[in-house]
């Protein structure tokens, strides 16, 4: 199975997996650093810009195929307008270095931010468009669960690369700031009756 379809495939199960196994610690942490982000909230820009590497591997077929992914994000240290270069370029693959890009967190997205996170392996997003040249270009970078999912529905070309570690903190302290809970909802009954039968049917009486 590829890479896409199993992102496809368990995107859904994911979401319903961890949300609800949040621990302890994790929750006492969101109140907490909720009450003080009115005086500390955290920058919504990464604390460095980023650097995209796209991936091109020559599949071995009967038909000289080719595929590309996204490969991975790192620190970006390119001097200012920098364009794009080529780092990879052997007989199976060819990698060329993206510069320029810088990760911004919305607080509307701050619950897929959670959800990354405590994933057992938090991701940077990478949405990327082959040109006309044939050469895949990110088009965009998010850590939102959510958002990535609806690139994906999309049928945008998305690749999932590990996050690099430094940013945890960072959209931890953003999520604890701006994402919260909705609280569970009770039972309505339309009636007595009908809420001891419910009881009666769930083994509570």
């Amino acid at each position: 199975m590829t890479n896409e379809a199993a992102w496809r495939q368990g995107k859904h199960c994911f979401q319903i997996k961890y949300l609800g196994v949040f621990p302890v610690a994790w929750r006492r942490g969101l109140a907490h650093n909720a009450a003080m982000a009115e005086n500390t909230a955290p920058n919504p820009l990464a604390p460095y810009p980023l650097a995209v590497i796209m991936e091109r591997v020559r599949l071995a077929d009967r038909w000289g195929t080719e595929r590309w992914d996204a490969k991975g994000v790192v620190r970006d240290s390119e001097p200012p307008g920098s364009g794009e270069r080529v780092i990879v370029n052997d007989e199976r693959a060819l990698q060329v270095l993206f510069p320029g890009f810088m990760l911004r967190l919305h607080i509307d997205e701050a619950e897929g931010y959670i959800y990354n996170i405590t994933s057992p392996q938090p991701k940077v997003f990478v949405m990327w468009r082959v040109g006309e040249d044939g050469i895949a270009r990110p088009e965009s970078l998010t850590v939102s669960y959510h958002e990535g999912a609806r690139w994906m529905d999309a049928e945008e070309n998305v690749g999932g690369v590990a996050l690099p570690p430094d940013l945890l903190q960072w959209i931890a302290e953003f999520g604890a700031a701006h994402y919260t809970e909705e609280p569970k909802k009770k039972k309505r009954y339309a009636s007595s009756k009908d809420k001891g039968v419910a009881s009666h049917r769930d083994g509570t009486s």
